[in-house]
């Protein structure tokens, strides 16, 4: 063989190599923001179980409230049937702010404050926010990830070929921002 087709041959096997290990390495990427986004509806799921009994220990001690019960209610349903990203902020903004709600009538109520199912599940619900808090931090880190490579040279080209696209972060709802009230 030639010296310049060994070249030729050695630059062919080393491209296809290299692109191999990039798409390769934009798969795993993906899957792991996929795996991250995971982590976040698991842990509003655990949320959105904790609220109904949260809403029915408020209840017996603040029955003529039905106001608020009903927002948290529809905020929870609202919040459990998004499909999209841009839905899921917009309806954990809603619903962390008839949490909100509900936690300022349950301060009107010293009994309730210092029931032991209210405060149970009131620390529950706080680990929850926790827990969703981290799954969003590692989900927004993969999704970085993700838009690095999939925007940076050259392997924004594999990246449109094989139809890998950027994804939004998921940001906090603007209430989330604000600690939520909790007083004993």
């Amino acid at each position: 063989m030639s010296p310049l087709l060994l070249v030729v041959l050695g630059l062919i096997v080393l491209g296809g190599g290299w692109l191999v290990l990039t798409y390769n390495s934009l798969v795993q990427t993906r899957n792991r923001a996929d795996e991250a986004w995971s982590d976040i509806e698991v842990q509003m799921k655990r949320r959105y179980d904790l609220i109904p009994n949260l809403v029915e220990a408020v209840k017996g001690y603040a029955a003529h409230e039905s106001g608020v019960f009903a927002k948290v209610t529809e905020a929870r349903s609202a919040a459990m049937g998004a499909t999209t990203l841009a839905q899921h902020a917009a309806a954990e903004n809603m619903l962390s702010s008839t949490l909100k709600s509900m936690f300022a009538v349950a301060e009107a109520y010293p009994a309730l404050r210092a029931a032991e199912s209210f405060l149970h599940l009131q620390t529950e619900l706080s680990d929850a926010e926790d827990k969703i808090q981290a799954a969003r931090r590692f989900y927004n880190g993969n999704v970085r990830d993700l838009n690095t490579k999939i925007q940076s040279f050259p392997t924004n080209f594999i990246a449109g070929a094989f139809g890998f696209t950027k994804r939004e972060f998921f940001d906090a709802p603007e209430v989330a921002n604000e600690p939520i009230k909790v007083s004993f």
